[in-house]
């Protein structure tokens, strides 16, 4: 049964090798068994690695769908092993003797940190009728919990439908990456020019793909670490650049403003700022600024990052008014560095009673 236009064999394949574990050749006995028409969350498919004498149960009805025989098993075990993997025993049956049963939630923390998120890991069954189902699951796993307003509420539905499309396609997360870089460069040529309307259509859609792409090398385990930090410098470097260009374009639309190198120091200057925080921040408690506490996160989706300035330059852009969005975003900035501040600030008189822990992680 396929799964994002691959077999889900091929998934959980792609899902082992990541794991670093070796499949099975033929007249190989393998040590580690998994039932190919369910899905596994990636987290548990390495931990069921890191294993060995683990049964997987799957968490509706506690049935055994995968295993890890222990070290010295044979070829006899591992052939009773599966057949009874197969035929859907349950952890009675003599073949898993030995073996410590064990549901996702037992093996896998509810705390992603990569992810920013709490979530349980799934182990699927998939289908004809779950497939959309399952796909769907897999793609909420793949989205950060802790982000900004645009893509934690508005791009989910929308990205999930390109996703699927871009998977069938065989369309790569780094071909994404290079068409939205070239939005990048287009969105900030008409920015300086003082084209704004395009240059927002052209923003608004660099800033979809961006969640399409990470998104689609999370669900079909494809991702790469020069993928990653393509990704990530781009999203890293671009936006104070897209400001100053904005800055410039109000002077070549008439409507110049009266201290713009002022604005652009406030603007620039801030985005560096804040990054710095954030380091620092990770560096002396280790973890990220925004999952300490719940209104942190909060804060996240409203911090002065490219998509909510998006949102404050659009409106007013629309009108005619770009100058206002521009100290908008310049005041929004300014604010925010100082919200950090204070919470680095907080963080730092809290330590002393023992050390920090993220609220999603309690």
């Amino acid at each position: 049964m396929p799964v994002w236009s691959m077999p889900s064999s091929e998934l959980l394949r792609r899902a082992l090798t990541r794991a670093k574990v070796p499949v099975a050749g033929a007249g190989e006995s393998a040590a580690l068994l998994l039932r190919a028409d369910h899905v596994y969350d990636a987290a548990l498919v390495g931990q069921m690695a890191r294993s060995p004498g683990t049964l997987l149960l799957r968490p509706e009805d506690r049935r055994p769908v995968a295993a890890h025989l222990p070290t010295g098993a044979g070829a006899a075990q591992a052939e009773a092993v599966a057949q009874a993997l197969l035929a859907g025993a349950p952890t009675t049956d003599p073949a898993f003797a030995g073996l410590a049963a064990a549901a996702p939630a037992e093996m896998v923390g509810a705390y992603d940190q990569a992810l920013r998120k709490r979530g349980s890991a799934y182990v699927l069954e998939l289908t004809a009728e779950s497939r959309r189902a399952v796909e769907w699951r897999m793609f909420g796993g793949a989205y950060k919990g802790v982000t900004d307003v645009v893509t934690k509420y508005w791009w989910p539905v929308p990205a999930f439908h390109v996703t699927r499309a871009c998977a069938a396609l065989g369309i790569t997360p780094n071909q994404v990456t290079g068409f939205s870089l070239l939005l990048v460069f287009a969105a900030l040529w008409w920015f300086y020019q003082g084209d704004f309307i395009p240059g927002l259509i052209a923003g608004w859609l660099m800033t979809f793909l961006d969640t399409v792409d990470g998104k689609l090398a999370r669900v079909t385990l494809t991702s790469t670490k020069f993928g990653n930090y393509f990704d990530h410098l781009t999203d890293l470097i671009h936006p104070p650049f897209w400001w100053l260009a904005w800055i410039a374009g109000c002077s070549a639309a008439g409507m110049p403003l009266a201290d713009p190198w002022l604005v652009g120091i406030v603007i620039f200057g801030g985005y560096v700022l804040q990054r710095i925080q954030e380091g620092i921040f990770i560096r002396a408690f280790g973890m990220h600024i925004h999952v300490w506490r719940h209104f942190d996160s909060f804060f996240r989706l409203i911090l002065a990052r490219r998509n909510p300035n998006l949102i404050l330059l659009t409106p007013l852009a629309l009108v005619g008014r770009p100058d206002i969005g521009i100290l908008l975003v310049a005041i929004w900035t300014a604010l925010c560095c100082v919200e950090q501040l204070v919470v680095t600030i907080q963080a730092m008189l809290a330590r002393r009673r023992g050390p920090l822990r993220s609220w999603l992680d309690a």
